[in-house]
């Protein structure tokens, strides 16, 4: 009797034992799963930024030269002979790529004198994260309230401060303070940063672009022509080249 209560009690463990084991499997598929997706999700968007980029030949964008535009911030004489314009999406990865390869050189022939250049951000990746939009936002507050020195100052801290295009992504107070950091004064931009205040502007700048025939970020035009490589960096050196 005892040798059969033993084994029943055996048998009851084990399948207790069978049960958390399975359980633990269950969970780890799940998480696998779930991890797979996240994974995948953001693989299809950088391919899909990079396809993007590759495929946009276009030459048919038709925007005003640098410095013509009403939806940006420009460096440089505006009687350079050459004209640099660059429409992008501060959560664009690829345009925070150009950013950092173009930069240095475009400031130093813009004070040269050999260039205007014109930064034109809109809003193309809301379907993404709707930072898109906010640091846009941000940007026409800080031009507005601060003028262009210093929104020029805080276009380049947003770049150099982008989050992955799959998050976290800054906060309205981050923007504050980032704009700052750039120079402008709290009380003047704050509000308008948390409220959405310029969001006509960024539908407006966003109807520019598409009213150009922008198609995706970054499309940078050299003298009114689109110019296209293989890597940011390429376009970068296509800049130099075409400029100097």
């Amino acid at each position: 009797m005892s040798s059969s209560k033993s084994r029943a009690a055996e048998r009851t463990a084990r399948a207790q034992q069978a049960r958390v084991e399975q359980e633990r499997a269950e969970r780890r598929r799940r998480l696998l799963s779930v991890g797979g997706v996240v994974l995948a999700m953001v693989l299809v968007i950088g391919v899909g930024f990079a396809i993007q980029r590759n495929r946009d030949t276009s030459t048919d964008v038709a925007a005003p030269s640098a410095g013509q535009g009403e939806y940006g911030v420009t460096i440089g004489e505006a009687d350079a002979p050459h004209d640099i314009v660059i429409y992008e999406d501060f959560l664009c990865p690829f345009c925070g790529e150009l950013e950092e390869a173009s930069r240095a050189d475009l400031a130093r022939l813009a004070e040269e004198g050999k260039v205007t250049v014109e930064y034109r951000p809109f809003e193309l990746l809301s379907r993404i994260s709707d930072y898109s939009g906010r640091a846009t936002n941000a940007f026409a507050v800080v031009l507005e309230e601060s003028g262009p020195e210093v929104a020029k100052t805080f276009h380049d801290l947003l770049f150099e401060n982008q989050p992955p295009e799959s998050g976290p992504f800054p906060s309205d107070e981050d923007l504050v303070d980032l704009a700052v950091e750039a120079g402008a004064e709290e009380a003047a931009v704050a509000e308008g940063i948390e409220t959405g205040a310029r969001s006509d502007w960024v539908d407006e700048a966003t109807q520019a672009a598409q009213e150009a025939g922008v198609q995706g970020t970054p499309t940078v035009l050299l003298d009114g022509g689109v110019v296209n490589g293989g890597s940011v960096e390429e376009i970068a050196e296509l800049l130099v080249e075409g400029v100097e």
